[in-house]
């Protein structure tokens, strides 16, 4: 399964970033990378959870960051 990371910045300045694949996995951050590498770290977690909790197979993971403009 690939997951895809969205980021945007809002309009009080904050980045928001969010795997797309995962409902609900998404973090803030002071910068887009900040907001980026927030919501990397929950996915994986959110992952190994699922493992542990016997909820989902293992699977081979890949993650696409897309490049800013």
């Amino acid at each position: 399964m690939n997951f895809t990371i969205e980021h945007e910045q809002e309009a009080d300045g904050r980045w928001l970033a969010e795997v797309m694949e995962l409902p609900g996995v998404m973090a803030y951050g002071a910068s887009a990378a900040d907001a980026v590498s927030k919501v990397e770290i929950l996915a994986l977690r959110v992952i190994a959870e699922r493992l542990e909790n016997n909820e989902s197979k293992p699977l081979s993971i890949n993650i696409s960051i897309p490049i800013a403009a």
